[in-house]
């Protein structure tokens, strides 16, 4: 039993759900230049919620894994959009907004590690 692997799995069913429980949330930390912005978040959760159930099983975990990694890569420039539009004067937020920029690389490294 790989402990990571479902722990991995788990944060991103329960990341994916989280966009249709509380849309707005997501939505606020998209881009402006980017259309449809429900239709985005909705979306972006389906995937997360679906790659994180594929990564699972070792039949799909490549492919989840991948999945993953893709939508990590989609979701970057709303993390870039959070920490350039922050204008609030919490410090620890804005620390918080520039850890999450490299955390990204780490998500990615360690879905990597399943593929």
């Amino acid at each position: 039993m790989d402990i990571s692997k479902i722990l991995m799995g788990a944060i991103y069913i329960l990341a994916g759900i989280m966009h249709f429980i509380k849309p707005k949330v997501y939505m606020k930390i998209m881009p402006p230049y980017l259309p449809y912005h429900k239709f985005l978040v909705y979306l972006s959760g389906l995937f997360e919620a679906l790659f994180g159930a594929l990564v699972l099983f070792p039949s799909t975990q490549s492919i989840g894994a991948w999945g993953i990694i893709a939508t990590l890569i989609g979701v970057f420039p709303a993390n870039i959009y959070m920490l350039t539009s922050y204008r609030g004067k919490k410090t620890w937020y804005r620390v918080a907004l520039w850890i999450r920029l490299p955390l990204q690389l780490l998500l990615i490294y360690w879905a990597w590690l399943y593929t």
